[in-house]
């Protein structure tokens, strides 16, 4: 099956790349007319169809999105061309295709679970969604979050149909071998010395006169929040010990599926909006949260 796809993938590449200069030529057939008072018309081409495939459409604005996500990787671009970018999206689109064809289907809760981490890992690096918003050039959250549910159920079906084709390959040790014996000397990698070592770990038990100076010291810090009307943010700046988010104030989003310990989340989400919890400990040390925002 893989080879087959790969045949059909091919010929389908060839033909559109061939095909670019063109659509060029003739993109003045789909264009929007705009006529000034002087009766002088204007043909802008808004956009244009690079390929078909099934059911998914590939436009000459996705190329370019693609590329643009690149450069805001921090990846090289030099070498790339809208061909192989074309390429890549096809072979996306034709392997998400065939997994609708073989009933390798998911579920848009699972979609949707992606979408949400992959929207809280944007906020914790810019800081707020409206900074999210503003960077991809969104109005709002809702056509954000349908952006992000077809991208990420594209990819999902893709990587569904690529384990099934490859689910039974078995790579034998000479394989292997011949594998790395076509690869020019000069270009094989090199790995460094290994080393065997053995240690003995053991961590300091605190003892509870220190525990106890911990916890009045955030009860302290609670108080002075809850009747002082003292800034949350700002002690959390001064006095937090997390690496993660004491440049931001303390500030975290989080869901069910985020990835924090059992203990810090069941205190989380046993608080209402504006409560500032006890303090309590986990495996990483004592901690007061707030709760800032519920939505």
């Amino acid at each position: 099956m893989k080879k087959m796809n790969n045949k059909v993938l091919a010929l389908l590449f060839f033909a559109v790349c061939g095909l670019l200069s063109a659509q060029e030529e003739t993109a003045d057939e789909a264009v929007m007319v705009e006529t000034d008072s002087t009766s002088n018309t204007k043909k802008i081409k808004l956009d244009g169809i690079a390929a078909v495939i099934g059911d998914y459409v590939i436009l000459d604005s996705d190329i370019e999105k693609t590329l643009i996500d690149l450069k805001s990787q921090g990846a090289s671009t030099q070498d790339i061309t809208k061909c192989s970018l074309l390429g890549k999206l096809m072979e996306d689109r034709l392997y998400a295709h065939q997994a609708v064809q073989d009933s390798l289907l998911v579920s848009d809760d699972q979609v949707n679970a992606q979408s949400d981490r992959q929207i809280q890992q944007l906020v914790a690096q810019v800081g707020s969604m409206a900074k999210v918003l503003k960077f991809y050039n969104k109005t709002d959250i809702e056509s954000f979050r349908a952006e992000l549910f077809e991208i990420y159920k594209l990819r999902m079906l893709s990587e569904n149909m690529q384990g099934k084709i490859v689910e039974e390959i078995e790579v034998t040790p000479e394989e292997v071998r011949q594998f790395f014996k076509k690869i020019p000397e000069d270009q094989r990698p090199v790995f460094g010395a290994e080393l065997e070592i053995a240690q003995i770990v053991k961590q300091p038990e605190a003892p509870e006169a220190e525990k106890q100076k911990v916890i009045d010291r955030l009860n302290q810090i609670r108080q002075d929040v809850q009747d002082n009307d003292a800034s949350f943010n700002v002690k959390a700046i001064l006095y937090s010990q997390d690496p993660g988010s004491k440049s931001k104030g303390g500030f975290y989003t989080m869901t069910r599926e985020t990835g924090f310990v059992k203990e810090f989340k069941d205190v989380a989400f046993s608080l209402q909006e504006g409560e500032i919890s006890e303090p309590f400990d986990t495996d990483f040390g004592y901690h007061i949260i707030y709760i800032e925002k519920i939505r």
